[in-house]
């Protein structure tokens, strides 16, 4: 019978007042869940419907059985939240008793508010794109409205709108931008509006956060960027995007529109500072995607600008006025970024010849000594022997430390009004008694480099964010005035140059110990008033227990090289272990709903695999553990990789009296957060997952393989997977050891290279 009282036509009528439909699809006496079902003229029926049924069998019976006219293929249903009802979560709908709505179908909407947002004069635009930015997720609503020129109308709308109609369209072109396809035709001009809009200090929260994460959309859209398996190199590869691919912007095509915006990245980085935590992190990701994803034309120009707004310092800041939890992966990439950055530099020759900035950092060193340069007796310049250096060749000098020493060297003399006196003062003294601050300063450089694992762009291990690292110089120069006082109070001559390097290295790892929780004060007060003799002391202490093998030039440099292939070795395990995919425990989350009553998941397991594409994330919810096929036949939900933006651990508890397996989870009687938790959340949809982890092994796999998986990230959380790099990395390096101190083979502190050959009258020999 229908709900008008009718009874319906041929086949099975969801509008069933006394039956339901069991598990197997065969009907019962007793009753199934009623459903509401309010019309678009406002009329609701109390329909009973059949769970076997598709989305397309209901509408075309509900149409029947209240006399609409017009074709069924114009209808769909909704529920309260607007969320579309499809086959895959009819059931649910059903078995919850959500009411329902029957309004237009995707494609129809989509056709009426493309009109409607072409006409001008529309007095319920705000309305029209409040709804757009949710129906714009769907894509039978997406193409049929990109097909209808929507998306010029959309642009148009965002370049005369303001206030809340504004940031309802902004939202709804961040929403449209998750699709892969439909964009590519945003021009320069509507970044340059972006640009605009963000830099605007009239613009709202409401404003600047999707207008932020659209920036940070088109940094990330590079054909590099071209979904699919990364490659095995960090490096960026060369790509060129196909025709029509949204893959054709990229940070240049960003980075421009901002040089023509006077002060849109000072606008980005003061926001780090932002009472509302939301546009902080937004600001943080972009900056984030900016660095990550920065092209070799203008990373120098753009890295010089960072510093010069001081980003690093911002960021320190920001961890003191927000729970670090709630940006610890912001953070964390960004501290990732920064060891990319600092790679770099260390890796790039000093070439004052060539490069201008090295040349006029040079003469600023030269100038703040206020030395004279004089010559040595054969006529050569004593100019950079003077500082402290062996030779005069600055390029060979900074061989080992590249333009991250010259930056430190520049820093260090800028921030000491009393150099020129130090320096004097060691010209007084018998050469060979004179401090090599010169070569003192790059050799502290080495060390924290060292200490800080800079060895290679994008592997960082560190599980907790450094905020000393992010003040790389001032922690340099600490460590270079350490480095003069030993040498002065310790009576050094220039062969005591190495047992020096070994008094910083054991004051380094003593004032840099647990940096995450330590004041600069603590810091500073280990470098400054630490007697010579408690430093000698200690460090003889230490050097039973090591190795000074451990410390020669050429070692570090192999312990650099497998270092990198260890990291590399296990990210491959981890996302192998994606590959195959895990169980887990849907969780709940933290806080609970509105009541505080824990909100109990219909499903209490989850399967989960990654696709080899490296796309999606492929589930199934079930009530119990079953086998799970190889493939994705099993599981018919999909999480889209792009939408993660963190992975935040411990942020959830298990459901209430849920049944465990023997051995599984311990029972909890309160929902306290679990230490094998995390959840996948999105920039602005909230959490996507989440999970509880059957055991702290899976746990770091899936959290830092995920890490991993992430374009923009790299850094890992676990300690686990810190101990296995870490572990490997040792190996490898006393294996290599033992194939040469078994031939008792000498491993010199440094090579010299010999004088170049006086003409090309010699050939390479090959040897058998």
């Amino acid at each position: 019978m229908s709900a008008s009282g009718h009874t319906s036509s041929a086949g099975r009528s969801p509008l069933s007042p006394s039956t339901t439909v069991n598990g197997n699809g065969t009907r019962s006496g007793a009753l199934v869940p009623t459903n509401n079902v309010t019309t678009a003229e406002g009329v609701t029926v109390r329909t009973r419907i059949d769970p076997t049924l598709t989305v397309d069998d209901v509408v075309r019976q509900l149409c029947v059985n209240l006399k609409i006219k017009e074709s069924p293929t114009h209808f769909a249903l909704r529920d309260e939240l607007d969320e579309l009802v499809t086959n895959d979560n009819l059931r649910k709908k059903i078995k919850n008793k959500s009411g329902l709505k029957l309004v237009n179908a995707p494609a129809r909407e989509a056709r009426e508010t493309a009109a409607k947002l072409s006409n001008k004069t529309e007095k319920n635009l705000k309305l029209l794109l409040f709804s757009l930015q949710k129906y714009i997720r769907e894509e039978a609503f997406a193409r049929e409205f990109l097909d209808h020129d929507g998306l010029n109308e959309l642009v148009d709308v965002i370049s005369t709108s303001t206030g809340n109609t504004l940031a309802y369209a902004l939202t709804a072109m961040q929403n449209l931008m998750e699709l892969e396809y439909g964009w590519a035709s945003l021009t320069d001009d509507f970044i340059l509006t972006i640009v605009h809009i963000l830099a605007s200090p009239q613009s709202l929260i409401n404003v600047c956060r999707p207008a932020t994460a659209i920036l940070k959309k088109l940094v990330e859209a590079d054909p590099s960027s071209l979904p699919g398996p990364q490659p095995a190199s960090s490096s960026r590869i060369a790509a060129i995007a196909p025709p029509g691919s949204v893959y054709r912007y990229g940070f240049q095509a960003v980075f421009t529109q901002m040089r023509k915006e006077r002060g849109s990245l000072e606008t980005v980085v003061n926001r780090l500072g932002s009472a509302e935590m939301a546009m902080a992190q937004y600001s943080m990701m972009l900056i984030n995607s900016l660095l990550a994803h920065a092209s070799d034309d203008s990373w120098e120009e753009f890295i010089a600008e960072l510093e010069r707004l001081n980003v690093r310092k911002a960021v320190v800041r920001l961890m003191s006025l927000h729970n670090i939890e709630d940006l610890m992966t912001s953070c964390m990439d960004f501290k990732a970024n920064i060891v990319r950055v600092t790679y770099r530099k260390k890796m790039t020759v000093v070439d004052p010849e060539e490069d201008v900035t090295h040349a006029e950092f040079l003469d600023h060193i030269w100038t703040a000594t206020k030395l004279d340069e004089e010559m040595d007796a054969n006529g050569q310049s004593l100019k950079w022997r003077k500082l402290g250096f062996d030779s005069e060749d600055i390029a060979q000098e900074f061989n080992e430390v590249g333009v991250l020493g010259l930056e430190c060297l520049k820093k260090f003399i800028e921030g000491d009004p009393e150099f020129p006196k130090i320096i004097s003062e060691q010209l007084s003294r018998p050469e060979e008694r004179r401090c090599p601050i010169g070569k003192g300063s790059n050799e502290v450089v080495a060390l924290l480099s060292e200490h800080w694992d800079i060895y290679a762009p994008g592997y960082s291990t560190a599980t907790t964010f450094q905020p000393l690292f992010l003040d790389f110089h001032r922690v340099h120069s600490l460590a270079t005035h350490f480095f003069i006082r030993m040498w002065s109070e310790s009576g050094a001559t220039s062969g005591d140059f190495p047992r020096i390097v070994a008094l910083v290295r054991s004051q380094v790892k003593l004032a840099l110990r647990k940096e995450s929780s330590r004041e600069w004060h603590e810091v500073e007060a280990d470098f400054l008033e630490s007697d010579y003799r408690d430093v000698r002391d200690r460090q003889m202490e230490q050097l039973e227990l090591e190795d000074d093998l451990l410390s020669k030039i050429p070692v570090r440099n192999l312990r650099a090289k497998l270092y990198k292939e260890s990291f590399e070795f296990v990210k491959q395990q981890r996302i192998q272990c994606l590959l195959q995919g895990a169980w887990f425990v849907n969780a709940t989350p933290q806080p609970t709903n509105r009541d505080g009553v824990p909100r109990r998941p219909l499903r209490p397991w989850r399967f989960m695999r990654l696709d080899t594409s490296q796309k999606y994330l492929h589930y199934v919810d079930s009530a119990v553990k079953f086998p799970v096929r190889n493939g994705l036949e099993d599981l018919p939900e999909r999480i889209d990789v792009s939408l993660i933006s963190e992975i935040a651990g411990g942020t959830c508890a298990s459901p209430p009296n849920m049944l465990r397996e023997q051995n599984d989870f311990p029972p909890s009687s309160a929902p306290i957060p679990s230490p094998l938790s995390f959840s996948l959340l999105s920039a602005h949809e909230g959490s996507l997952a989440d999970l509880i982890a059957p055991d702290s092994s899976r746990w770091a796999d899936w959290t830092d393989g995920l890490n991993m998986l992430r374009r923009d990230g790299g850094h890992v959380s676990s300690k686990e997977t810190f101990g296995f790099v870490q572990a490997l990395t040792e190996i490898g390096l006393k294996i290599k050891l033992l194939d040469l101190s078994g031939e008792m083979v000498e491993i010199p502190s440094g090579l010299v290279a010999g004088a170049p050959p006086t003409n090309n009258d010699f050939f390479f020999s090959e040897l058998l």
